[in-house]
């Protein structure tokens, strides 16, 4: 089987990493220890990079792990590791990255989720407060959309435009465009709070083999932002590592994806 060139991507610096912009796709791994227990956690991202994971993600989902962050990439590089870490953030992560400016600094990227930082106004607010902190720091950006937490503002608004159409498109089909749709114009506000095209990743992860591939088949030809390849709850047990590869698999060989979990 014939792979076809990988596509064109400004490459993104994550630490002492690089991808997208034709270097090889970077794999990476998320720890699922509770980030505030720093010795289990640091002892996780130690185990996922000697396995060989390039970059680890891990979550920041209060207060503690956030306070935990720079202890625990503080420790890792006194061991000699040189690997990137990832801040994963949810809902009140424009709160914690404000709050903890040590955690802001310490982690070489953070990834956000734009369909849960807020609605309607709120949204762009704590959205934009995100980005400005990483513009401070000098920080990429992953921005994953996920089917699960899709802008329902913006699927309703689809949906009902679609209706109107003479032949409208299925439900699967307006999901993944509003996917897509959702990607760009996160990427678009992120450019005009002065993130570059440089430090932005973009991921549109489904939970069906068929519809990632349709969905990153659409956004790749949409954009030239590096993209992270993954499918959300595939699950660890055989079906789930197996509906992984076989997405990846057709993706890679389209020369899609520049980082895979």
């Amino acid at each position: 089987m014939k792979i076809q060139s990988r596509r064109k991507t400004p490459p993104v610096g994550v630490g002492n990493v690089l991808l997208g912009g034709g270097h090889p796709v970077v794999i990476q791994s998320m720890t699922d220890t509770p980030t505030a227990d720093v010795e289990r956690t640091l002892k996780q991202v130690i185990e996922l990079i000697d396995a060989g994971s390039e970059m680890v993600r891990v979550t920041v989902n209060d207060d503690d792990a956030a306070r935990a962050v720079p202890e625990i990439v503080k420790a890792l590089r006194a061991q000699g590791y040189t690997a990137p870490v990832i801040g994963d953030f949810h809902f009140n992560g424009h709160t914690l990255l404000a709050k903890h400016p040590a955690c802001a600094r310490s982690l070489d990227k953070y990834r956000i989720n734009p369909g849960n930082v807020g609605r309607g106004e709120r949204h762009d607010e704590n959205f934009t407060q995100i980005i400005k902190i990483a513009v401070g720091h000098n920080k990429p950006v992953r921005i994953g959309v996920n089917w699960g937490s899709l802008d329902q503002e913006l699927l309703t608004a689809l949906m009902e435009e679609n209706a109107k159409r003479k032949n409208p498109e299925s439900a699967r089909g307006v999901t993944l465009e509003a996917m897509v749709q959702s990607a760009l114009s996160s990427a678009a506000l992120a450019r005009k709070c002065g993130l570059r095209e440089d430090q932005i990743v973009l991921s549109v992860k489904m939970s069906v083999v068929q519809d990632m591939v349709s969905v990153y088949s659409r956004l790749a030809k949409e954009c030239d932002y590096a993209l992270h390849l993954g499918l959300t709850e595939a699950g660890s047990d055989v079906q789930g590592i197996t509906s992984s590869a076989a997405a990846l698999a057709i993706l890679l060989q389209q020369g899609i994806g520049d980082t895979i979990r």
